[in-house]
């Protein structure tokens, strides 16, 4: 099990595109990629999830910590290219209601 975090930045916004899974074992290399972006003033971050195949509660945790981050120093949190999977995921959760979440990749990643 891995994943891939690449990180591309233009001022305060800043694109994460994901591949593999995200669970116990790949979530700390998550955080440390997301948590230093998310404690930045006025950030605007879009994490794409087209290619993430997997994720379990540690992965859900490890974006609402960073989604909490980001909105505490006034920032933007979006994500996009969920799943029918990760979407239900989210809707389950209700984290739906709380994050934003784009179908495909508009306004995201390309």
């Amino acid at each position: 099990m891995n994943i891939t975090v690449d990180v591309n930045e233009l001022n305060t916004e800043f694109n994460v595109k994901l591949k593999g899974e995200i669970d116990a074992y790949t979530a700390p290399k998550l955080r440390e990629s997301l948590f230093p972006i998310s404690e930045q003033e006025n950030v605007s971050i879009t994490i794409d999830l087209t290619e993430v195949s997997y994720m379990d509660s540690t992965g859900l945790g490890v974006f609402v910590g960073a989604f909490k981050s980001v909105r505490a120093h006034n920032g933007e949190f979006t994500l996009v290219g969920l799943s029918e999977r990760l979407r239900r995921l989210f809707d389950i959760t209700g984290l739906a209601d709380i994050i934003d979440i784009k179908s495909g990749t508009e306004g995201g990643l390309e």
